[in-house]
């Protein structure tokens, strides 16, 4: 039990150095192909293939918040939480921190920064409400200058930052918001049923991986906060018996 404890401890910090390490090979090397004769719909797979890196950039950070990285080492946690979210977008990883607590604290409420306004539960204006607590303008300043210095200085075209740089970030946010935060946590008509005012999908353990590397599992992750994404499937089948006490509105 010790040796398999000894190797799930080190497998998180494997795996964020995988998805790290794909994120950065792949960006590379879709910012470094010659774009001009290749058919559009060759295009569409590498953009979605690196849009879903860049989902496993935030999740991994995720995982840095909940200290499941590599347990007991909060300086390594921090470290590559900072680096997976200055990748993604050059998010403080202290201000996410702070917010993402203060969401496990008071999921769905007024208090809650990943909630809506109260008022609209639109998914459009949910999502704009959503980001708009997060991006900064010193942000959105820096990355103006990251695209133009990859553009000017280091000659990538354009049209390949703007397929495989921004439009997976972005396209990440929205999948990110709508398996993480809207599907678990929008209300019913009837109202949320438990303290953690989340729900988890239905998706098989594939599907919730392509989707959201788990994130989906969102009621198992607001219960035992402190597993890893790529062990909410097994979690989620231990507690099973548990979630079916609770009758989730339709």
């Amino acid at each position: 039990m010790k040796t398999e404890n000894k190797t799930n401890r080190w497998k998180g910090l494997a795996i964020a150095v995988l998805i790290i390490g794909l994120w950065g090979v792949s960006l590379y090397a879709l910012l470094s192909v010659n774009l001009s004769t290749a058919p559009f719909y060759l295009l569409i797979l590498p953009v979605l293939w690196q849009t879903f890196l860049y989902t496993g950039l935030f999740i991994t950070a995720h995982d840095a918040m909940h200290g499941t990285v590599l347990p007991k080492h909060k300086k390594v946690n921090r470290f590559v939480g900072s680096l997976a979210v200055k990748l993604y977008a050059l998010f403080s990883y202290s201000r996410l921190l702070e917010k993402h607590w203060v969401h496990h604290r008071n999921p769905a409420s007024e208090e809650d920064p990943d909630f809506h306004d109260g008022e609209n539960q639109n998914f459009i204006r949910w999502y704009f409400h959503f980001m708009n607590g997060y991006v900064t303008r010193n942000q959105l300043i820096g990355m103006a200058v990251a695209f133009n210095f990859l553009n000017l200085v280091l000659g990538v075209p354009i049209v390949n930052l703007l397929l495989f740089w921004v439009f997976p970030s972005l396209l990440s946010t929205v999948q990110l918001f709508y398996f993480g935060t809207y599907l678990p946590h929008r209300e019913s008509g009837e109202g949320y049923s438990d303290r953690h005012r989340a729900r988890s999908n239905e998706f098989s353990v594939a599907w919730s991986f392509l989707t959201c590397f788990h994130f989906g599992y969102h009621w198992e992750h607001h219960e035992y906060p402190y597993v890893p994404w790529w062990r909410l499937p097994a979690t989620r089948r231990q507690a099973m018996p548990s979630l079916e006490k609770i009758e989730y509105p339709n």
